[in-house]
């Protein structure tokens, strides 16, 4: 890499570092890209070289947070498959979410981050944008695991979006308040939910 591409790198993660920091500090409603920019030390031109607007900075904050979570759940995945190659798909999507879960759990910053954003619609931009969440390809990813046992299924793009807003909706609260459970207690239950989930939508 030249000394010039170094230096755009160095300027595109000073500014994905320091809106992260905003964001989680302020606020995102609060925090403008002017905010950014001067945290930043870099000029509003320099902002819009590397993203069209804030929603876009956001959608490459949680593309780059997502990244490391899918890149771990789908380790602790391969172990698994690699032990029982026959687990059912929705143990599978189990082991995926029990991995994303419990590294939530250790970063509650991250988790008020992602609340309103780590959503069904963050993944129809992924399912489009393949560079989005650089080497996870999450349309061939989830693919793989529902037809890795020849299952069919009525919708599959839906019972991803029920799973996920199920699991986003209910995590943050015992994350970040502990109520109504600890997670430890409500986990069987959510497991058991994301199986039903999958047996409806299973044909």
């Amino acid at each position: 890499m030249g000394k010039a591409e170094e230096n755009k790198k160095i300027k595109r993660n000073s500014l994905l570092l320091q809106s992260y920091k905003l964001f989680t500090t302020k606020g995102i409603s609060d925090t403008s890209i002017s905010d950014i920019v001067n945290s930043a030390g870099v000029a509003k031109g320099t902002f819009y070289f590397y993203f069209k607007d804030k929603q876009d900075i956001i959608d490459h904050l949680i593309a780059h947070k997502s990244e490391h979570l899918l890149k771990t759940a789908s380790e602790r995945l391969r172990r698994h498959e690699n032990a029982n190659p026959h687990l059912p798909v929705e143990e599978k999507i189990i082991i995926i979410a029990d991995s994303i879960i419990s590294d939530l759990e250790k970063d509650p910053k991250l988790v008020k981050f992602l609340n309103r954003n780590l959503n069904f619609g963050f993944y129809v931009k992924a399912y489009q944008d393949e560079n989005l969440i650089p080497g996870i390809p999450v349309k061939e990813a989830y693919d793989r695991i529902i037809s890795s046992n020849g299952d069919v299924w009525k919708n599959s793009e839906l019972m991803l979006y029920t799973i996920i807003e199920l699991i986003s909706s209910s995590v943050h609260d015992i994350i970040i308040s502990g109520t109504p459970c600890s997670l430890t207690t409500y986990k069987p239950y959510l497991f058991d939910s994301i199986r039903a989930i999958v047996e409806t939508f299973r044909i």
